[in-house]
């Protein structure tokens, strides 16, 4: 093999510049609350910095070895919630009182919030990959570590369950 066949590899500052819109909304999707989302990518982006001399472009593209990154820190994220509501919840319990749970941020109307929080985490994942950001169903599916098919038929049913919960916010108005 030729260095000329060689993927060159990008400078992590472009990388940066390229995908950091991408990398939050992706994860703002996944977390459904944009101030969490930013927190998560500043960490997705730290730790990709910290495993930099690991990334190489042959195996994915810097998009999808972010997005990969990004999955992880959010799983991260999810696992440290549940133990904190959890203990929470119990707190609440114990003073009687109620958490409300967090929005999906500004500029969704509350039918499409709506719709959007009564989706899975799953759900609401496969939307933001291949929706979202665009990525192709193979990359996506890799990334969730699922197969080509099973990652349509997730993104397939969940869109059938979004536009269900919209059309029935819709009507109940």
């Amino acid at each position: 093999m030729t260095v000329a066949t060689l993927e060159r590899k990008p400078e992590f500052a472009q990388v940066v510049r390229d995908h950091l819109e991408a990398v939050h909304a992706y994860v703002a999707y996944l977390v459904g609350n944009r101030s969490v989302a930013e927190d998560l990518t500043a960490t997705t982006f730290e730790k990709a910095l910290r495993h930099w001399a690991r990334f190489d472009p042959r195996r994915a593209s810097a998009r999808t070895w972010l997005c990969a990154i990004a999955r992880s820190v959010a799983l991260d994220h999810f696992r440290s919630e549940d133990r904190r509501r959890r203990r929470e919840d119990a707190y609440a319990l114990r003073q009687e009182f109620e958490i409300a749970d967090p929005g999906f941020g500004d500029g969704l109307s509350p039918e499409l919030e709506s719709a959007l929080a009564s989706l899975s985490a799953g759900e609401r994942e496969v939307i933001a990959l291949r929706v979202l950001l665009e990525m192709e169903a193979e990359t996506a599916a890799h990334l969730l570590g699922i197969s080509r098919s099973a990652c349509s038929m997730r993104l397939s049913r969940a869109l059938e369950k979004l536009s269900e919960r919209v059309a029935s916010d819709v009507q109940a108005r």
